[in-house]
């Protein structure tokens, strides 16, 4: 293993092209592969957003809380996030850095919002992963034909991770390879067989989209909570194009190629979710039976009623790939961005965390990032949590959303902050970026409620407050470390060792003056 020199920072590092002269002159230097093209930096958000991931987990979820009528959520949550992607879009293009979150806080707010910003995220990310690996262990029991404990699912989704973890060892290139693999899995278990349900093995009409089935009972006979429950969780259908920035120094011409990955990998699925939810609830035999909890997996059931009992088993096989592809993105992700946060010396560890291996993979974040990600498993060790933790991961990623939203806009309103990248958005992109705060603010409270339909009956109440106790303990931890460690410090040091070149360059020289 190689370990980069103070912070990750040099100032006599040789650019070798555009992109490396552009992070040279952000202060770091080029120690991760710069191999993906805009192709690769979209194929990393598409596998993470995931069509397979966002419906197959949330699915079983709405309907039983609002019925068909569910699906209008998906349409409202996606045009939120384009409002969240306009604000990244701009950040992106100015300062295409691993880290974000974290990169574009201290630069806007100053050293202490941006470390706290970056600090959330990273937890989100991590907490992200979690959530990913434990749906998928319900599919890896599928394949083989076992119902399996809650201890078991906790136990599959640890070695998911960990296989994940040995994937991104060796380097973006196999990485990429893998997540390419789960685009084709996606391609099939989304678009084909969506198209295919809707067009050839329809039951009901379109009115369908117009009942709930007495779903809203859940919610105390009120459709508003009813659609305010289902808001909360199709929000974890639209979060992860966020992971084209964390790959940002691995991705040539960054500034441009960055934001449109974003744009791209959140409207292709969303488009792809939104079709296959109704195609899901159009083809299903008995969608009551959902609404009553007797169908707890509505998808392979309409699947398999409209193929053919041989279509189970390659067909949970696709989506299981869809479902690896998607943790095996985000865990990069995550790495990437406890990466950006160990080589300025200011995440714990951040000496051995920050190091990165002969492939060029940030070995330290996987291990840190893993690490984390399989602790919160613990929260489904006594009874099965998949909306415990859907709520879990999606309220810990809206909460950066609102601090980036937030702080551009803080900083375009003190005129401290003018976008200067390739996308510039003017006074129309004031306007996105307060429609932007409005939203995640909404979002992050509306997730953060806690509802105990979300969590099976008799659930811990830990798994109703999941949300709220998550986001919670991520701030205190947050808060605790910038008042004990005071990492801000650090980064006013090093943004003083950063100017202070441009200072002495400007001063008159020696007998001239």
């Amino acid at each position: 293993m190689s370990e980069p020199s103070t912070g990750g920072r040099s100032a006599t590092a040789t650019p070798q092209d555009g992109d490396a002269a552009r992070l040279n002159d952000l202060g770091y230097r080029q120690e991760l592969r710069r191999s993906l093209g805009v192709l690769g930096n979209i194929a990393m958000g598409f596998a993470v957003v995931s069509p397979v991931v966002a419906l197959y987990a949330v699915s079983m979820v709405g309907t039983t809380i609002a019925g068909p009528a569910w699906v209008w959520a998906l349409p409202v949550v996606l045009l939120g996030q384009c409002l969240v992607v306009n604000v990244y879009s701009e950040l992106a293009s100015q300062w295409p850095l691993a880290g974000g979150p974290y990169q574009w806080g201290r630069r806007l707010l100053g050293p202490s919002f941006g470390w706290m910003s970056g600090w959330v995220w990273q937890f989100a990310v991590m907490f992200g992963n979690t959530t990913v690996a434990y749906l998928a262990a319900p599919w890896a029991f599928a394949l083989i034909g076992v119902t399996p404990t809650p201890a078991a699912m906790v136990a599959v989704a640890a070695a998911i991770l960990l296989a994940c973890t040995a994937v991104n060892a060796f380097g973006i290139r196999i990485l990429s390879f893998f997540v390419s693999l789960g685009i084709a899995a996606e391609a099939v278990a989304s678009v084909l067989v969506g198209f295919s349900l809707l067009l050839f093995f329809r039951r009901h009409g379109f009115s369908l989209f117009t009942e709930t089935l007495g779903a809203e009972q859940l919610s105390g006979g009120s459709t508003v909570l009813a659609f305010l429950a289902v808001l909360a969780v199709a929000g974890w259908g639209f979060i992860g194009f966020d992971a084209c920035v964390s790959t940002a120094e691995e991705t040539k011409d960054a500034g441009r190629q960055v934001p449109r990955a974003m744009w791209w990998a959140l409207l292709s699925v969303g488009t792809v979710v939104i079709l296959n939810a109704m195609a899901v609830a159009l083809a299903h035999p008995d969608p009551a039976a959902v609404v009553a909890g007797r169908d707890l997996d509505p998808v392979t059931t309409a699947v398999v009623t409209s193929f053919g009992s041989w279509s189970d088993k390659p067909f949970v096989l696709v989506v299981l790939v869809g479902f690896l592809a998607c943790a095996m993105a985000s865990q990069g992700g995550a790495a990437r961005g406890v990466y950006s946060l160990a080589r300025d010396g200011v995440f714990p560890l951040s000496r051995q965390v920050r190091r990165v291996n002969r492939r060029q993979a940030p070995i330290g974040g996987l291990v840190a990032s893993t690490a984390v990600s399989c602790s919160a498993l613990l929260l489904g060790l006594n009874a099965t949590a998949i909306g415990s933790l859907i709520a879990f991961g999606t309220a810990a990623t809206f909460l950066p959303f609102f601090l980036v939203s937030l702080a551009a806009l803080i900083a375009r309103l003190r005129g401290t902050w003018v976008p200067s990248g390739h996308v510039r958005l003017g006074r129309k992109g004031t306007f996105l970026n307060v429609l932007a705060v409005l939203w995640t603010a909404f979002e992050v409270a509306n997730v953060c409620w806690p509802r105990a339909i979300l969590a099976p009956p008799g659930a811990p109440w830990y798994q109703v407050w999941a949300g709220l106790l998550g986001t919670g303990a991520v701030l205190s931890a947050g808060l605790l470390y910038l008042l004990v460690r005071r990492p801000q410090e650090k980064l006013r040091d090093l943004e003083a060792e950063e100017r202070r070149p441009a200072d002495r360059s400007a001063e008159p020289a020696p007998g001239l003056s």
